[in-house]
């Protein structure tokens, strides 16, 4: 990905820990003060998109810029493809377009407009299977500077699969373990199996079951138990709205494994939230996030409101 951001991206794939890791890569390239729109591409009308694009920003210093994200973008794309092709063709230049898709077939012409734009088409598939254990080990090298022997991230790669979010937390702790900055294969059998992201998919049970008190009480354990829980907890939060969208549309069949006999019960919190109240809350999960990387409040206590809210 360039350093200097370009006027179109397109994150394309169904992998949400992909899309976000992605997002937070093309945000950091943006000054601090940088004004964020996030769009719901399911909701919105193109024109409240172009009118974010082509208006100048509100805040922030003369370069700081403006980025509009737009999630769910395939169902936008599927109303203005038109539209969004002569935007693509001639975009502003004081504003970045993000689409977040689904897919984007390579033989359409928006396709190959955003793709002239070095860097702009990023895939966000998740690896097969038997890709997984390479995966593990350049993320370990890149993100935690762990080397994690090839025997040691097959086993990493068959205890989780392809829960890249859930990975990088157990690289994360590994990481925070380790002495060396070596994992073997009994380093990962010997290393406490998953505590914080049981704990933490039982706060979204909570959740799921509209019991925010409960919810509430195991964050502020998860946070005494391991402070730097509360640096993950946007992506896992993230990770289940987005789960909560699938089961809103019926799409469960990628995460009927991890729900199980849960499945019924997210259904009916979906549908309870309905999508309005989804997309909600993910816009105010985008905002934690951004007040938390500003050193606008303890990113504990920000996360703690946004579970209050939820109520």
């Amino acid at each position: 990905m360039p350093s200097k951001p370009a006027a179109i991206y397109a994150l394309v794939g169904d992998e949400p820990f992909l899309q976000l890791e992605k997002l937070r890569q093309i945000i950091a390239q943006f000054p601090a003060d940088v004004q964020r729109i996030d769009i719901d591409g399911q909701r919105a009308e193109l024109a409240d998109a172009l009118d974010e694009l082509r208006s100048f920003a509100m805040f922030g210093g003369a370069d700081a810029g403006k980025l509009v994200i737009v999630r769910d973008a395939d169902d936008l794309l599927s109303r203005y493809r038109e539209q969004l092709e002569d935007y693509i063709s001639k975009p502003s230049d004081s504003a970045t377009l993000v689409l977040r898709l689904s897919s984007l077939p390579k033989n359409q012409r928006i396709y190959k407009l955003i793709a002239k734009i070095p860097g702009a088409i990023v895939p966000c598939d998740p690896p097969k299977e038997w890709e997984l254990p390479k995966w593990i080990m350049d993320r370990a090298k890149s993100e935690h500077k762990l080397a994690v022997a090839p025997d040691a991230a097959k086993i990493l790669a068959e205890r989780i699969g392809a829960q890249l979010g859930r990975l990088d937390s157990e690289l994360a702790k590994l990481a925070l373990a380790s002495t060396s900055g070596k994992i073997s294969t009994d380093d990962v059998m010997h290393a406490v199996s998953f505590q914080r992201e049981q704990e933490m998919w039982e706060l979204t049970g909570e959740l799921t079951k509209g019991d925010v008190s409960a919810a509430v009480k195991r964050w502020r354990n998860l946070v005494e138990l391991d402070p730097s829980t509360e640096f993950r907890a946007v992506t896992w939060l993230a990770m289940w709205l987005e789960e909560m969208k699938l089961a809103l549309s019926g799409k469960t069949a990628g995460i009927a494994w991890k729900y199980k006999d849960r499945m019924p019960l997210l259904i009916k919190s979906a549908e309870k939230y309905g999508s309005s109240g989804i997309a909600r809350a993910v816009d105010q999960l985008a905002e934690v996030d951004k007040r938390s990387k500003s050193g606008l409040g303890e990113a504990k206590d920000n996360v703690e409101r946004f579970i209050l809210s939820l109520g």
